[in-house]
């Protein structure tokens, strides 16, 4: 019997081909393969909200999956029966950390600071806050003065500071503290009754780090930021936890170890009893 897996990965650079180094072509209908086994409990684990996911599956043709974590991990939608529900249990365990304070007053609080320039509404959502920030803003002095501003209030945030490469500028989303991407896995962990050893984190960017460098066994695509390799390698062993961590390099059945290729090295590596199945499944195409 082959025992559950909780495959939880990123979309944009990890499992979306969308960044500059080439996919291997038979990675991602390998990917779905083993996404549709009854073993898998698939997880998109995302910055996008619900359309811009649907938009990634539909454009991507990817398989559907049965739990996405969306906004960067302030909210989650369980797929289950064929429709996005909501999950409002998650809303309510992280209402609390923002308290009588909604969106709209945490910007205004925020208002005077030039740096950031508030995103589009529709990158916005109930617990969710976003900004554009220039490239050279140092975060490093922003984010004390957000969070002792924000905290006088009674207010306790999450800070994702990432880079749009594409367009050249800096993101920052403010967050209930406990809206994360690691504590929403382990959310799921335990809704669902699945182990850690059980669970894979597939990531590439800043905004993975926090997964990257924890307790639940991960993997950094070949194809991910070279300064994030280095963070995130040091992060995990200085909490002690290196062998939680594994960089894709690629040879996996022919796989160069980017996107898909390497979330699928990831798989092999911490879970090396469905190493037979991921060798069937290239075997017959």
């Amino acid at each position: 019997m082959i025992l559950p897996l909780l495959l939880c990965s990123d979309l944009d650079r990890t499992l979306l081909p969308n960044g500059a180094e080439p996919e291997s072509p038979h990675a991602r209908p390998l990917f779905a393969r083993l996404a549709a086994h009854s073993a898998v409990t698939l997880v998109y684990v995302s910055g996008r909200d619900r359309t811009l996911i649907e938009e990634a599956i539909r454009n991507y043709r990817l398989p559907r999956p049965d739990f996405a974590i969306g906004d960067v991990g302030s909210t989650i939608f369980d797929l289950r029966d064929g429709s996005w529900q909501n999950w409002a249990r998650w809303e309510e365990e992280i209402a609390p950390d923002w308290g009588d304070c909604d969106r709209e007053h945490l910007a205004r609080l925020l208002a005077d600071i030039d740096l950031l320039r508030p995103q589009e509404h529709t990158r916005q959502n109930r617990f969710k806050l976003s900004y554009y920030v220039p490239l050279d803003a140092d975060p490093e002095t922003l984010d004390p003065l957000i969070e002792a501003r924000l905290a006088s209030r009674g207010v306790a945030t999450s800070r994702i500071w990432s880079v749009d490469e594409p367009a050249g500028r800096g993101l920052l989303d403010l967050l209930p503290r406990r809206a994360n991407k690691l504590h929403a896995i382990e959310f799921l962990q335990a809704e669902l009754g699945i182990a850690r050893e059980q669970t894979l984190f597939a990531g590439d960017s800043g905004n993975d780090l926090e997964v990257l460098a924890s307790a639940i066994p991960s993997v950094l695509v070949a194809n991910a930021v070279p300064s994030v390799a280095r963070e995130a390698i040091a992060l995990a062993s200085a909490a002690g936890l290196g062998e939680r961590l594994h960089l894709a390099r690629g040879g996996l059945l022919g796989l160069n170890g980017n996107y898909a290729g390497g979330i699928l090295e990831g798989v092999a590596h911490f879970r090396p009893d469905l190493l037979p199945l991921l060798e069937a499944f290239a075997a017959t195409g």
